[in-house]
Order: C-alpha cells, then structure tokens, then sequence
C-alpha cells in the first residue's frame, strides 16, 4: 500500500505542477519527507491524508488508489467469496502462447493486471516464471495466495485498481485477460503508455479486449462495460512487432446466462 500511495502522491503532484518542496511547504514539513513517501519508504500520517488530498484536487480514496468502479469490486468480492474458486483453476490459452513465445529458459518476470482468483498467476509462476499480479478485490488476492501455496510456489500477489495502479518497475511480459473494458476510452493512452514504457527491450504485452459488434447482444451481466472497437488495441501496439493478433466471437455461461462475446487478442513483442 506505501508503493501505491507512493507513486499516486508523485503522480498527482506533477499533474498539479508542483514540486517536491512546494508540497512539503504546503503540508508543513520537509521535501525529504514527501520524497520517501514517493520511494515508498514510508508513508504519510494518516491525519495528513485529508490535507495532501485537498493540494492534489482529489478524493482520499484515489489518492489511495481504490477510487473508481466499487460497484465492480463488489460485485467480484460476492463471486468470489467462496471456497470453489469462480473461474476455475485451469490456465486461459494465452498462457500456453506465452510459453512459446518466451520460456522461462532465464529468470522473465511477468506481472497479472486483474488476476482475478490467481488461476493464470499461478499456473505462470509454476511453469518458472517471476509472477507478480494485482486485482481490485480482496478475496481475489488471498485465493491467488492460497492456491500458490498449495501449488508449492511464490507469486507477488497485492491489492490495485488497474485505473490507479501505475507501474514503476520493468517487466519482461505483461499480461491481462478479461479485465480493460472496466478502463474508460480516455484513460487509454496513458495506461497503455506505461505499459509500454515498463516492458523490457524484446518483452511481450498478451492482452484481449471485448469489442462491439452490432450483432453481437449486450451481455447480461450488470456492470459498467467499456467496450472496445475492433482493431483498437492492436492499432495502440500499431510501433511494436505484433507475433498474433485475432478476433473471434465465442460462447459464454459465466452469469449463468448463455450468451456471447467478440474478443480482440493481441501478442506483441517491443523490439
């Protein structure tokens, strides 16, 4: 949580043009400590939260990194407050295409954005991998460490919004299934840049989309969907090498309710 709080405190300081010590002059206290809350070496006190809030021009809950689709979490909290694990435990496909595309022959480190229970997570860190991996919910995080454990292997696993969470470190791949229509089109840009800011020179990014398609039928599922247009992840990778990009209409009970969904797919290497 000081990683998160953190990195939101430095990025919101410079949407609001202020320096390190223009902060601290504000809050009272020395640009030596608004410097290690951006380390995440520590964090601040929590009756300075308000304060720091206020400066900034946001919400406690998004300086802390929980501000936007508590609908959302909610509704994924209920799924998944149970022993049987929502998705299954059997890895997406994408993961076998990651296994072709970069064995873990080397250390690789790969992150999970919206890992959900952890199925993909900790089939990765099984198969050699260094797997960190985030998701909104709470229980979503604690059946990815549990069944990490039973598995008999390690995976990072911390609490983030996709729509706050900012990467600071460099991945070899990054991966996301079924999570970046809950990101709203203006979003878009700046998260995918730090994405591809934060891919090691001949990583991959393995991610889909759900897309519109006019004779495709809303799926029933009540949450705030932000579909994408076909071809609209690809063309946001249009600078890297694309090894396979595909769309494909499939079948879906995961409401309980049979319906259907079109999908874009994408692996592209940063060469």
């Amino acid at each position: 949580m000081k990683k998160i709080l953190g990195s939101n405190i430095a990025r919101y300081r410079k949407e609001q043009n202020l320096t390190q010590q223009e902060l601290a002059n504000r809050l009272n206290i020395s640009y030596q400590a608004v410097s290690k809350w951006e380390n995440g070496q520590t964090a601040p006190d929590l009756y300075l939260l308000p304060s720091i809030a206020e400066i900034l021009n946001i919400s406690i809950d998004r300086l802390m990194g929980c501000s936007h689709s508590f609908d959302i979490e909610n509704d994924y909290e209920k799924r998944y407050n149970s022993d049987e694990y929502y998705w299954g435990i059997k890895p997406s496909n994408m993961c076998l295409k990651i296994l072709e595309l970069m064995p873990p022959t080397s250390p690789l480190s790969i992150l999970d954005i919206g890992c959900g229970e952890g199925k993909d997570a900790v089939f990765l860190a099984r198969c050699g991998y260094k797997v960190s991996a985030f998701d909104v919910t709470e229980t979503g995080i604690e059946k990815t460490k549990r069944l990490a454990e039973k598995a008999g292997v390690y995976v990072d696993a911390f609490r983030a919004n996709l729509l706050d969470f900012r990467l600071e470190r460099n991945f070899d791949i990054l991966f996301s299934s079924g999570v970046f229509h809950y990101i709203k089109p203006e979003l878009r840009s700046e998260i995918f840049d730090n994405y591809k800011l934060h891919t090691k020179e001949n990583g991959i990014n393995v991610f889909n989309v759900f897309v519109h398609k006019p004779f495709v039928a809303v799926p029933p599922e009540k949450e705030n969907r932000f579909n994408w247009k076909s071809g609209e992840l690809f063309m946001l990778y249009h600078d890297w090498y694309i090894e396979d990009c595909f769309e494909k209409v499939f079948d879906c009970n995961s409401s309980g309710i049979p319906h259907k969904h079109a999908m874009d797919t994408l692996y592209a290497r940063k060469v």
